[in-house]
C-alpha cells in the first residue's frame, strides 16, 4: 500500500479533474487522511499549517468526490481522479490552484475566479 514511514508519515497527494484531466492542487497525506479518503470516498488531507485532518471542503462546500486512487511506483505519491462539487478546489476561488502562468519573468493570472474567499472563509 502507501509508503508513509518512508517520507517521514505524509506523502503528496495530487486531484486532478477527473473528467478534464485538469490538475487542480497538490496537498499532503498521512495514512489517517488516506484511510478516512478510501472509506468515505470523499477527499482528506492532512494540513501541514494547521497541523491536523482536512476535509476537503469543511469550509468552503467545495468537497472533491473521489472516483479513482492511483499510486506512483515507489508508493509514496497519490494521484486522486476526482469530481470537484462547487466548482473551485482553490480557497483562493479559482477552479484550480494552478491559475498563474511564469511568462517572459512574469506571473500571469490565467484563472477565472469563480467565488470571493472573504464571502466563502469569513473568519
Amino acid at each position: 500500500m502507501v509508503d508513509f514511514e518512508k517520507s517521514g508519515g505524509l506523502v503528496p497527494a495530487v486531484a486532478q479533474d477527473v473528467a478534464t484531466g485538469n490538475v487542480l492542487m497538490l496537498a499532503w497525506m498521512n495514512r489517517e487522511a488516506f484511510e478516512e479518503t478510501v472509506r468515505t470516498g470523499r477527499a482528506c488531507y492532512f494540513s501541514r499549517s494547521r497541523g491536523k485532518l482536512w476535509r476537503k471542503g469543511e469550509e468552503s462546500g467545495h468537497v472533491q468526490q473521489v472516483h479513482e486512487i492511483l499510486l506512483d511506483c515507489d508508493a509514496d505519491t497519490i494521484l486522486l481522479k476526482v469530481e470537484q462539487v462547487g466548482g473551485a478546489a482553490c480557497h483562493e476561488g479559482f477552479a484550480s490552484c494552478f491559475f498563474r502562468r511564469l511568462e517572459g519573468g512574469q506571473l500571469t493570472t490565467v484563472g477565472t475566479r469563480l467565488f470571493d474567499p472573504k464571502e466563502v472563509y469569513k473568519k
